[in-house]
């Protein structure tokens, strides 16, 4: 479940033949010149029209914390996202205080306890994706990890994730502790491939703002090139015009 920024690389993924794809809040940002979790929410759920309608293969949304600290205001935002026509959203439990990264955890289970409602009256069956954040934001703790995922599940959560972990022990050990609910595994560096991580039982694999990255690599490294030494040279790994406008005419 690779994670497009626009509507060419949404539809460039769909072609590939992955059968999913989920939004990255990072890559989005990025796209409009702005930092990741600094992007509002109308803008974010203008974006999510956008993409779910690109393609025909279900879209998942990178929901952020709901862009909300309250389950009312979690719950309300989540209703908004669902009538996008998105196919699932994840709900993250961090503060983004570095001092206290986490939602303490009964707020964090309410939280995606009020998602869970929220999608149930809307009638639309949207995929519910409970995220610990804990390895990406500071708290790399597999104890608490596993705690908050587990609650997560009780309180609703279709599929869980815990982005950030690169020990397949680790990643075998949430699979083990949320069975039979499903397990997304983010991707974002060489660590691991999708046999290994198939191997072990997860459900989905996703690569956060990896791809972004990547193009972004490519294109900096090519302007730079440009601007300090007045050579092309990055040029010549470019894929050919006639390549991307057959992958994209009708």
């Amino acid at each position: 479940m690779p994670n497009p920024w626009d509507v060419g690389s949404a539809r460039a993924l769909a072609r590939l033949g992955f059968k999913a794809l989920a939004t990255t809040s990072a890559g989005f940002a990025w796209s409009i010149g702005r930092a990741d979790q600094q992007v509002p929410l109308d803008e974010v759920l203008a974006h999510l029209t956008v993409m779910a309608a690109a393609v025909d293969v279900p879209f998942n949304a990178d929901f952020e914390g709901g862009y909300a600290i309250e389950p009312e205001g979690v719950a309300a935002n989540v209703t908004r996202a669902v009538a996008t026509g998105i196919a699932g959203l994840s709900i993250e439990d961090s503060t983004g205080n570095a001092a206290d990264p986490l939602f303490e955890r009964s707020l964090a289970v309410e939280r995606i306890r009020a998602a869970r409602r929220a999608i149930d009256q809307s009638g639309r069956g949207a995929v519910l994706t409970g995220r610990s954040e804990g390895f990406i934001s500071g708290r790399p703790d597999l104890e608490e990890t596993i705690a908050r995922l587990t609650a997560y599940a009780e309180a609703g959560a279709d599929c869980l994730y815990a982005p950030g972990l690169k020990s397949l022990d680790d990643i075998a050990a949430v699979i083990k502790a949320v069975a039979p609910k499903p397990v997304n595994v983010l991707v974002h560096a060489p660590f691991a491939t999708v046999a290994q991580v198939s191997d072990l039982g997860a459900r989905r694999i996703s690569v956060g703002g990896a791809l972004a990255r990547t193009a972004w690599t490519g294109f900096l490294d090519a302007a730079q090139e440009i601007a300090k030494s007045g050579t092309f040279s990055s040029f010549g790994k470019a894929r050919p015009g006639t390549e991307m406008n057959g992958m994209f005419r009708s």
